[in-house]
């Protein structure tokens, strides 16, 4: 049973009657049970809840900052009819509008209402209940019952740096017709036969083929282009923290519903803090770098690990990478432990038995490469082309200019402190023959992206 305001008021008004009443005994008596008769005959004319069956219908898929509409089927098998208001509870990080729906379904019909989702952040976002208050024909209570419907909604990330392809593209192409055409040796693959012009190395020339054409051809080479690309997307607690300016915006804020589920409000329900995750600026750059070495015809595979294996893409066709990609990061959340950087490198030798480029996304933290990921570099670095990209903060910058005051100074020094170490870091990686990227959250994917291109022009890959 639920009262509603209507009920209150009554309640009030009857309130003004008794101040004024001879008796004041008999007249709170008889409002109250007067009211009471009424809340009655409101609960037996109203129509019953639980009978009603309810179905979902609409997308499960939608990247972040775009909106998706879910249609919700109420059946209402009973025998009388049932008016009110339904509310559809999802995550508050889903997005949910409208709050509230007005219902009024016929004994025996059936209705399509329509929540539209706009979520805030990437991921599976699961409707939680929906609850229905069925009120009586004067307005005062009602019956009232919540139902499990599922539905699930994934969030996939919105690959923003799909901007800076074209260009990539173009400069592939440019790197694609740099290559002579007479390049003979290890990691090139047989393109065409063409006939022979004065400087040509004899040793391209294919005798069987000028024989059968009583004229001298030789053999043109272009580089491989099945090579592989192993993309390992560190999870560990350093991806969790927040860099830069959020490039999507938010949803307007909105009050937990009731019965909802508050699993994701990890700020207690206020708006999150701006930026994104350093994971998903990782995502994002590694999105912008398989579909790169897609076009380029390289095979990719991608990687998460912290502790354990979170996720494993192996062998998706190139038309379906990015699509297989974007629903396998979807789920991916940072873990709040440390990284387990043994395991990662034993993880990707036992994955990639061929020599491959190995591209890690994680963070440049000095305590954390030193005690875990630079003593096991030569094991790696001897099997693979290791490439490491880092997303920097961006307020470690703005701190460092900072002077106006004593507090200033010092989180300037501190600022200057930790480039210090993170240019010692990369120092010390790239002696260990890896290439580094160490890049703000805006710049970092353009910038793996320039990387990726410059070991294809210098033939490394």
């Amino acid at each position: 049973m639920a009262l509603t305001g209507r009920a209150g008021l009554l309640a009030a008004l009857g309130a003004l009657v008794v101040l004024f009443a001879p008796r004041p005994g008999l007249a709170v008596l008889g409002i109250v049970l007067l009211l009471a008769f009424l809340v009655v005959v409101d609960l037996i004319f109203a129509g019953g809840v639980r009978p009603l069956r309810f179905s979902r219908e609409g997308e499960r898929l939608v990247r972040l900052g775009q909106s998706v509409t879910v249609g919700l089927i109420v059946e209402n098998p009973g025998t009388r009819r049932v008016r009110g208001v339904l509310r559809d509870a999802w995550p508050p990080s889903a997005g949910a509008t409208p709050r509230r729906l007005d219902i009024d379904v016929p004994r025996g019909e059936r209705r399509r209402l329509t929540v539209t989702l706009t979520p805030t952040r990437r991921g599976d976002r699961e409707a939680v209940t929906v609850t229905v208050r069925s009120l009586g024909p004067l307005g005062l209570a009602g019956r009232q019952g919540r139902h499990r419907v599922p539905w699930s909604v994934r969030v996939l990330p919105p690959f923003l740096s799909r901007r800076h392809l074209p260009a990539k593209l173009a400069r592939l192409r440019e790197l694609d017709g740099q290559h002579p055409a007479l390049v003979r040796g290890q990691g090139t693959e047989f393109d065409s036969l063409r006939e022979y012009v004065v400087g040509d190395d004899v040793r391209s020339i294919d005798w069987r083929a000028s024989a059968r054409r009583n004229d001298v051809v030789v053999r043109t080479w272009r580089p491989e282009r099945d090579r592989r690309v192993l993309i390992v997307l560190d999870t560990g607690r350093t991806s969790a923290g927040r860099v830069g300016t959020a490039p999507i915006p938010s949803a307007p804020e909105q009050a937990e519903p009731a019965g909802g589920d508050r699993s994701d409000q990890g700020d207690g329900g206020r708006r999150p803090p701006p930026g994104w995750p350093r994971l998903d600026w990782s995502m994002d750059a590694a999105l912008l770098l398989a579909a790169l070495a897609a076009r380029a015809g390289d095979r990719v595979d991608f990687l998460a690990y912290d502790r354990v294996v979170r996720a494993w893409l192996s062998g998706a066709a190139r038309t379906e990478l990015l699509s297989s990609l974007v629903n396998v990061m979807a789920p991916i959340e940072a873990e709040l432990v440390e990284a387990d950087s043994p395991g990662m490198v034993a993880a990707v030798l036992a994955r990639a038995k061929r020599r491959c480029l190995v591209v890690l996304l994680t963070d440049l933290n000095a305590t954390a490469m030193e005690e875990g990921l630079l003593p096991l570099l030569p094991q790696l670095s001897s099997r693979h082309l290791v490439l490491v990209a880092a997303v920097a903060d961006p307020r470690v910058a703005a701190m460092a200019s900072g002077r106006g005051t004593s507090e200033q100074v010092y989180d300037a020094a501190a600022a200057e402190q930790l480039r210090g170490e993170r240019r010692r870091i990369t120092s010390l990686l790239r002696r260990h023959g890896v290439e580094v990227v160490d890049a703000l959250p805006e710049d970092v994917a353009p910038a793996l992206a320039d990387a990726y291109l410059a070991l294809k022009a210098a033939g490394r890959l």
